[in-house]
């Protein structure tokens, strides 16, 4: 019984594997690589987990993949939706054109999306509100990306792109969301006020086509203070004709 059962995880296993290699090996596919960075990734090998840039867990889940920098170009792929594990996606200061794929929705265990200075065009995909495990959506903000990469927080940053379309409103429902940078695209149409986005200030949206969100209102009036007395307690700071009435 135990045999079997060993036999059936590992099989599972290396489909599992064969998938994420799969999906791998079609994003090397798609981009033009004149570094040769990817050269280890080699398809006929059943599990990516040897494979440089690529970053594994014990159950050889992939959990991280590190390509920033790397002077790649061409598109992202669909496929990368299978990574169902992967909590890491760099891919920052790149030439990666194209859109973001929806299927990026599905890295649920996603913590760092870092899509920022490419050619990225299009929308920000409505699925990314489902990637409740973000704690930080960033674009351009230096302090903000050199702060929190010091902290080794939670990010999304896709600052210095071409993105286009409005805000996705589901954004606002990702509770654990801190900071917000957006600025340096062609987003338009408004900017949600609601759930997380209450939080954050115009320089998140800065460099944009976007409506300005209408003013906050003032904060409600302090108290009444009383004065210093002088003996008279019919006297003192009152707001506003209270008092009047009485002569």
């Amino acid at each position: 019984m135990w045999a079997i059962w060993t036999s059936a995880f590992f099989l599972s296993n290396m489909v599992f594997c064969g998938k994420t290699g799969d999906a791998l090996n079609a994003l090397k596919t798609n981009f033009y690589d004149p570094n040769n960075v990817l050269q280890s990734w080699d398809a006929t090998l059943v599990n990516p987990c040897t494979w440089i840039h690529v970053t594994c867990n014990n159950e050889d889940s992939v959990t991280r993949v590190d390509l920033g920098n790397a002077n790649l170009s061409g598109q992202l792929v669909t496929q990368l939706g299978v990574l169902t594990n992967l909590q890491y996606l760099e891919l920052y200061s790149n030439n990666i054109s194209g859109q973001i794929p929806d299927e990026l929705g599905n890295l649920t265990n996603l913590v760092s999306l870092d899509l920022y200075l490419n050619n990225l065009s299009g929308p920000i995909p409505q699925t990314l509100g489902k990637l409740q495990k973000l704690r930080f959506l960033y674009d351009t903000i230096p302090f903000i990306q050199y702060c929190c990469t010091t902290w080794n927080s939670f990010t999304v940053r896709l600052n210095n792109n071409t993105l286009s379309g409005t805000i996705p409103v589901n954004l606002t429902t990702v509770n654990t969301l801190q900071v917000l940078d957006l600025s340096n695209n062609h987003l338009t149409g408004d900017i949600p006020v609601n759930g997380s986005f209450s939080l954050f200030t115009p320089m998140s949206f800065a460099n944009n086509r976007l409506n300005t969100p209408p003013p906050s209102p003032p904060p409600p009036l302090s108290p009444p203070t009383r004065g210093p007395s002088n003996g008279n307690n019919a006297t003192g700071a009152i707001a506003g004709g209270v008092a009047a009435g009485h002569h």
